[in-house]
């Protein structure tokens, strides 16, 4: 087999711990709702440049078939699995969003010296919106609760080690299982195959590339046994190597990561409500494949 390795306001009941960590700010950071509108929405605006003559009705937004499959590229180059459905609505919804914002940071003016460079003037719109916004307060009683719906998000995640055999020729399910056999010492290994090496895999993203199903069957299995298990995406040859569990980690030790997530999501869960309202007055019109 081949091998491949892939391996803000104040709060006066929140008293102050020890700043974070470089790593915790980028933990946040990876995790900050208003970097995905960013990173995900400007993803996908470098077909848009070739699309801005073709805009039409003002009162008119297009995702046109073009910006459809740009999108779907990104996200597989970055996450190496092909979008949900979910997925491509959200990130659609982030290219309508950031197109509003864009249409109405023209109409007040902001691509002033700035008039190639649409990013800049979709952040200065973006800013001026924030700009009106204030965040609710939040007690620690709150806060605590907040925590613990996303207290999988703290600590150290559990880690898997584990093996997956391609198989390249014949993908029946009586031929994997002659396969699977094979490789468990039982039989003849007649299917030709590329190994892939997993180290260190979060759980949570095992479940983003082969579904839930998938993690729970694949932590209940023994190590060093080659089996099937169902994915998402269909049946895989897969072995386990080693588990590693996580840690959790208590509410007090980080408090203060805590509430800047919290100010974090709750600003972008309004920042985006408010630009899907400034949205409202746009007809958005989907294009099909093909037309």
């Amino acid at each position: 087999m081949n091998i491949d390795q892939t391996a803000s306001p104040r709060t006066d009941a929140l008293p102050q711990t020890a700043s974070p960590t470089a790593s915790d700010r980028l933990r946040r950071l990876a995790r900050d709702p208003l970097v995905h509108f960013f990173l995900l929405g400007a993803a996908i605006f470098a077909v848009d440049q070739a699309l801005l003559k073709q805009r039409g009705d003002a009162q008119t937004i297009t995702v046109s078939t073009a910006v459809q499959s740009e999108a779907r590229t990104r996200f597989m180059e970055s996450l190496k699995r092909e979008p949900s459905p979910d997925d491509m609505k959200i990130l659609l919804n982030r290219w309508v969003d950031n197109e509003v914002l864009y249409r109405e940071g023209l109409a007040l003016g902001l691509d002033r010296g700035d008039s190639a460079i649409r990013e800049r003037v979709i952040f200065k719109s973006l800013s001026m919106t924030q700009s009106g916004i204030t965040l609710p307060r939040i007690d620690e009683a709150g806060l605590k609760a907040w925590f613990d719906a996303r207290k999988d998000s703290y600590g150290e995640p559990t880690r898997l080690d584990f093996l997956e055999a391609v198989v390249t020729s014949d993908r029946s399910d009586a031929a994997l299982r002659r396969f699977v056999e094979g490789l468990n010492g039982k039989g003849e290994i007649d299917a030709q195959s590329s190994l892939r090496v997993f180290k260190d895999r979060p759980r949570d993203t095992i479940v983003q590339s082969y579904g839930a199903a998938f993690a729970d069957a694949l932590q209940k299995m023994p190590p060093g046994q080659w089996q099937l298990l169902e994915s998402s995406d269909g049946p895989r040859v897969i072995r386990l190597e080693v588990i590693k569990p996580g840690k959790s980690v208590e509410f007090d030790a980080v408090k203060e990561s805590v509430y800047q997530d919290w100010k974090d999501e709750t600003m972008a869960a309004l920042s985006t409500k408010a630009v899907r309202e400034m949205g409202s007055k746009y007809r958005v019109n989907v294009e099909k494949a093909g037309s």
